[in-house]
């Protein structure tokens, strides 16, 4: 299978947010990813169904939503009614994380589990072949912008075995910091899909940029 690129939409201008859409859809990336914060699970607040709804009328592509917010199991059918193809729940954030990860799946879309830098890869022992993918956070979730934490890539190899280990067929997402210094590394620990926000949005040409990470992680 090929290696998604999936820009974040957190680091697009929202002031010309039809105009960053429509260069995603024109891109190679394959995924939009959205960041849902409320302020409570994460020290910031992003954007919260209005402007998904508005997203989803534009976007062309895979719809990757990763919420981190609190008490998720309140929002998954809005999330699926808004057009999330892959809803991602925090581990930090679900008291029952079996439930809510088939309540997600129960509303069409796929399911997935994102760690914090500090959450250790082995409590998804128990619900790894249940989840289609793990967005492991490479830096501390609720700001773009930050400097990737170098320990991801013990976590991607250990999250790897685990999912060879089950015969799972789960994905591995890296969120935070990814550019075109890491992309390369990331891919041969096991990584599958790259978020990448600042270092697409903010440079002088986003599409090249995606172009250029969509070749080095698929060479």
């Amino acid at each position: 299978m090929s290696k998604i690129i999936a820009p974040s939409i957190l680091a697009a201008d929202f002031a010309n947010l039809q105009r960053d859409i429509e260069m995603v859809n024109k891109s190679e990336a394959e995924w939009f990813h959205i960041d849902i914060m409320d302020g409570v699970f994460v020290p910031n607040i992003s954007f919260g169904m209005p402007v998904l709804d508005a997203i989803n009328r534009h976007a062309k592509k895979f719809i990757d939503v990763h919420l981190m917010i609190v008490e998720p199991d309140r929002y998954t059918k809005a999330f699926a009614d808004l057009g999330a193809n892959m809803l991602t729940v925090h581990y930090e954030a679900s008291t029952h994380l079996h439930r809510t990860i088939q309540q997600i799946k129960s509303y069409g879309m796929k399911a997935g589990v994102a760690l914090n830098p500090h959450t250790p890869v082995h409590l998804l022992q128990s619900i790894i072949q249940d989840v289609d993918m793990v967005c492991l956070m490479s830096v501390n979730p609720g700001f773009g912008g930050q400097h990737f934490i170098e320990n991801t890539y013990a976590k991607i190899t250990e999250l790897k075995e685990l999912i060879l280990q089950k015969n799972a067929s789960t994905l591995i997402e890296i969120d935070g910091g990814v550019n075109n210094k890491n992309a390369a590394k990331l891919i041969a620990h096991g990584a599958d899909v790259l978020v990448a926000g600042s270092f697409v949005f903010k440079s002088e040409h986003p599409t090249q940029t995606i172009s250029e990470l969509n070749q080095l992680v698929n060479q």
